[in-house]
């Protein structure tokens, strides 16, 4: 049994995302969990930058449970990921005019992936982020639309999925976590589940 899980047997972990990508990662690290989410306005207020917004995005999730779902045993597992390009986040596209805008204006430019990440139980709550630069080849306007037409892709951030199509072809390198460009970033998760463990043992 992986190290974390055997940590992690006494409690039950629950994924507040609805998201498959961040589900197959939990899976991926060995975890047992449940999948349990709160509705919430995703609004970020003013003047924040992207990796405080990736951050406040996240403990609102977290938040928005109430404080009687909370068990001894109960770990809440939280998490938003934001892309910005030059301090402007990207949010997902309502439709495919603006998912072709959000592409353009990532073509041929180094731009952000930030995901916050909160941890929460009865008596503790642990937020942060990791960041991760990505940079894109010039986009050619068919490869965009190709991309836009056969991957829809309006659930996600920035308008793209590293893992898709377009990451395969359109992406020159990245500078930090992959996985954390596909929802989590499971290395930092990983070390910060085993610290929070020792909170919630004391």
């Amino acid at each position: 049994m992986d190290i974390l899980q055997k940590q992690l047997q006494p409690f039950k972990l629950v994924l507040a995302s609805g998201s498959p990508r961040r589900k197959m990662l939990l899976e991926e690290m060995g975890l047992d969990f449940t999948i349990d989410t709160r509705p919430v306005e995703e609004k970020i207020p003013l003047g924040m930058s992207p990796g405080e917004a990736a951050v406040f995005l996240s403990k609102l999730k977290a938040d928005a449970f109430e404080s009687d779902y909370f068990l001894k045993n109960t770990l809440v597992i939280t998490a938003d990921t934001v892309v910005a390009i030059d301090n402007e986040i990207l949010g997902k596209p309502s439709d495919k005019p603006e998912a072709v805008k959000m592409l353009q204006k990532l073509s041929a430019h180094k731009h952000e992936v930030i995901t916050g990440v909160t941890l929460r139980s009865v008596n503790h709550e642990k937020s942060f982020s990791v960041s991760t630069a990505v940079y894109f080849k010039q986009l050619a306007p068919d490869e965009i639309e190709y991309y836009v037409d056969n991957y829809k892709p309006f659930d996600k951030a920035g308008a793209y999925g590293i893992q898709e199509w377009i990451g395969h072809a359109g992406i020159e390198k990245i500078e930090g976590s992959y996985f954390n460009v596909v929802g989590l970033p499971t290395h930092r998760l990983y070390v910060e589940l085993l610290e929070f463990l020792k909170l919630l043992r004391k």
